[in-house]
């Protein structure tokens, strides 16, 4: 049962225009060659496509049911020669994106969804850690681009640009003594439980926004939220992820007296500046640089 990709054009063409000849002037050949090559496959189909009794031939029960499955094989030779294509190009095969915590997810898919629409074949993986652990990944060559917050030593061997800032707010549960004490100063803040997030491996800058004696760590901004729900401390947390705590009103936004009650964090792309940059892993560097919209 032996079938050529040129026999199936051929039916398909002449399914969708409804005739041999006008199939062949679609397909740029000779009608002859046309019918042949639907007869030539329902030889080797062994079944009848075509009911040819009419002026026109019309597609039989069988025919319309096969036709989907042509359909179906044509496409994904298509998709083939096309992913060929650009691999011969440079194109990447798979990117992997490592994506700090604190980043705001709902900025993150839009982009995504851009270039699941610009790179089809490109698979994708994305993978969470937190702070230092974005950057030795890619150090290590385990990801081709890291998003993550400003660190105040950037290795030398990573290139980076600037990303949209991420805004942390201090919020509590609305019963923890911190809301019921009104506006606070710094010593209060120091005198209850902090809940902060840290990587999992050895970390310099999980102590940059430590302001409490008594510090619970957490390797996930979504789970300090769950916590800080719960009373078991007060939270740095991005705002973002705090937006639906405080909307529900499982948690409150702090009343400080002294500056601004969010704290703005740079946040920045980096990538091995030895690894050579192909069209795909370029976009994303541009598009996830770009400010939210």
């Amino acid at each position: 049962m032996d079938f050529s990709l040129e026999q199936l054009q051929a039916f398909r063409a002449a399914a969708q225009s409804g005739s041999f000849s006008a199939a062949a002037r679609q397909l740029g050949k000779a009608q002859s060659v046309v019918s042949c090559a639907v007869s030539n496959l329902e030889i080797a189909l062994n079944i009848e496509l075509f009911d040819r009794s009419g002026r026109y031939p019309q597609l039989t029960p069988a025919g319309q049911r096969l036709l989907a499955e042509a359909e179906l094989i044509l496409e994904r030779c298509s998709h083939m020669l096309g992913l060929a294509r650009q691999l011969s190009e440079g194109l990447e095969e798979k990117i992997t994106l490592a994506i700090d915590d604190l980043s705001d997810e709902q900025q993150i898919s839009r982009v995504l969804s851009r270039f699941e629409q610009q790179f089809p074949t490109v698979q994708l993986e994305l993978l969470l850690p937190m702070m230092e652990d974005v950057s030795r990944m890619v150090l290590q060559g385990r990801v081709d681009i890291g998003l993550v917050w400003q660190q105040q030593t950037q290795p030398e061997t990573l290139a980076f640009r600037m990303a949209e800032p991420v805004s942390l707010v201090a919020v509590a549960a609305p019963d923890h003594p911190l809301v019921q004490a009104g506006p606070i100063d710094w010593e209060d803040l120091k005198a209850h439980r902090q809940l902060l997030a840290t990587p999992r491996s050895a970390s310099t800058e999980r102590d940059r926004f430590r302001i409490a004696a008594d510090v619970w760590w957490v390797e996930s901004h979504w789970v300090m939220l769950s916590m800080a729900c719960h009373k078991l401390g007060w939270a740095l947390l991005p705002r973002h992820i705090a937006a639906e705590g405080l909307a529900d009103g499982r948690l409150n936004e702090l009343q400080l007296s002294f500056g601004r009650n969010t704290l703005e964090v740079g946040v920045i792309l980096v990538w091995h500046k030895q690894k050579p940059i192909g069209p795909a892993t370029r976009w994303l560097l541009d598009h996830l640089s770009q400010p939210a919209r």
